[in-house]
């Protein structure tokens, strides 16, 4: 396959697969700019892996190992980059919530994503795998660990989301 072919293909794959790009640079980034900063260095650590891209895997499941493994390592650098220029927390200046009248649902779906952000890297992986409503299988895939390993770690963070919440309602 020439480059040009070589290229549409890629092109092809990431337009029919580009949700999963968007959705895993939002839950990894609060702001636009680190988002498309981060869907850029995502794109980019696709087309250098896609001369080795196995066949016997899905493109979702590939562009979800590459993204995932792109979006943990941009987190931590980004987070050790703001304790470094502001040793404030960002929650300190986000008001902007507490002068909305929502629906019980929109707060306590906004109270999840707050609580799935405060997760480790790969406990947030996992918990985006799962509301996206991927089988253990493709999750083990994608992460690279057993499918036991999988259901252990998400039935724990599902008990720890459920204390947190119960935590919120006292």
């Amino acid at each position: 396959m020439n480059k040009i072919e070589n290229a549409d293909l890629f092109l092809s794959i990431i337009q029919c697969n580009k949700g999963i790009i968007y959705k895993i640079a939002n839950m990894y980034c609060k702001n636009v700019e680190d988002r498309q900063d981060l869907f850029q260095e995502i794109i980019i650590q696709l087309w250098k892996s896609f001369d080795n891209y196995n066949n016997n895997f899905k493109h979702s499941t590939w562009i979800y190992r590459i993204s995932l493994n792109v979006a943990i390592s941009y987190y931590r650098k980004e987070k050790a980059r703001k304790k470094i220029n502001s040793p404030f927390s960002d929650s300190l200046f986000n008001i902007e919530g507490d002068f909305e009248d929502n629906k019980l649902l929109e707060q306590n779906t906004l109270i999840l994503n707050q609580f799935i952000s405060e997760l480790k890297e790969l406990e947030k992986a996992l918990m985006l795998l799962y509301l996206e409503e991927k089988s253990h299988k493709e999750m083990a895939e994608i992460i690279g660990i057993t499918e036991t390993n999988i259901a252990t770690k998400i039935g724990r963070i599902k008990t720890r989301l459920k204390l947190k919440f119960l935590q919120k309602e006292i």
